[in-house]
């Protein structure tokens, strides 16, 4: 009996006998069409912000940006170092960092490792909800609930700081590391939970000795992706923070971070296509490398992970 051999094309995967339809051939135009946008609108990004950037050093030495020590590009007498807004960004990152990373790591544990598959229905969307509310209301939250509430507990505290807003941006990013460091969890074999067991280990050992040491590798891509984030986050440090670049790690002063000096030159007091307007371009790119490495350092730690766990598969 003889058997028809279909022979597949290896560069999609189809036999090219069979003829496609219209309405496939316009589904795979569609889907190309979203991706090759995506992919222009990246590169149309990049190339506005290079233009800007570049028209900004044809005026001012790139060198200054990293050699001053005081941001006042909109004074009479300009000062481009930009080591305040950088400083005041990482300060709210990390105060940030301090509080998401535990309380994230912790509810992880408890949704991957303890909770009741009914408690955890019930309560990890509602832990996703904290990512669901508007940046606008966390800043307001920071600025009219909790710096009230530091200042009768931080002795010094002003009305507008970095410790405040990067509290209440911990809180906004718990659900992040929580949401991504649980997957980490789970995607680690159960065999090596049973091995730990029989080998008499209780499960805070199994959990603190075998499972985070396994999902180390997705720890830390979350907590670089939450970082990125923290970096990025426009509104709570654009209300609650103040618009005082300085150079300080003291969190109870007013500072100003990259992004909230974006909105400053963003609201239209500043004429267009002068240096004080490109400098908006300048900081603009500065956050967009800084984003973009955070955001290939967790991919490249992500599939070294991926990569050293299928050879120990095949091992």
């Amino acid at each position: 009996m003889g058997s028809a051999e279909v022979v597949m094309d290896d560069r999609t995967g189809r036999s090219p006998a069979r003829a496609r339809g219209p309405l496939e051939a316009f589904a795979e135009t569609l889907v190309f069409a979203c991706a090759a946008l995506s992919i222009l609108t990246t590169f149309g990004i990049i190339a506005l912000l290079a233009r800007e950037t570049l028209a900004f050093f044809r005026e001012v030495a790139p060198w200054r940006l990293f050699t001053e020590f005081e941001w006042t590009p909109l004074f009479a007498i300009p000062r481009f170092g930009i080591w305040p807004l950088l400083g005041g960004t990482l300060l709210i990152s990390f105060i940030a960092l301090a509080v998401a990373v535990p309380m994230g790591i912790g509810a992880a544990i408890w949704l991957s490792e303890i909770a009741s598959p009914r408690a955890r229905r019930f309560l990890k969307p509602a832990l996703e909800v904290l990512a669901g509310v508007p940046t606008l209301v966390y800043g307001a939250l920071a600025l009219v609930v909790v710096t009230p509430i530091l200042q009768k507990i931080v002795p010094g505290l002003a009305g507008f700081n970095a410790l405040a807003p990067g509290l209440v941006m911990g809180l906004m990013l718990v659900a992040t590391v929580a949401t991504l460091v649980e997957d980490a969890l789970r995607a680690v074999p159960h065999s090596l939970r049973e091995a730990a067991c029989g080998l008499g280990a209780d499960r805070v050992t199994t959990v603190m000795s075998v499972v985070l040491p396994s999902a180390r590798a997705g720890i830390v891509a979350a907590t670089t992706l939450a970082l990125g984030r923290a970096i990025g986050e426009t509104m709570i440090v654009a209300i609650a923070a103040g618009q005082q670049p300085r150079l300080t790690l003291d969190p109870r002063v007013p500072i100003e971070t990259m992004t909230a000096f974006i909105v400053q030159v963003a609201q239209g007091d500043v004429p267009v296509d002068t240096l004080a307007y490109r400098t908006l371009f300048v900081v603009g790119s500065l956050l967009f490398a800084l984003t973009l490495s955070l955001n290939l350092i967790a991919r490249i730690v992500v599939r070294g992970s991926a990569s050293k766990a299928g050879m120990r598969q095949a091992t």
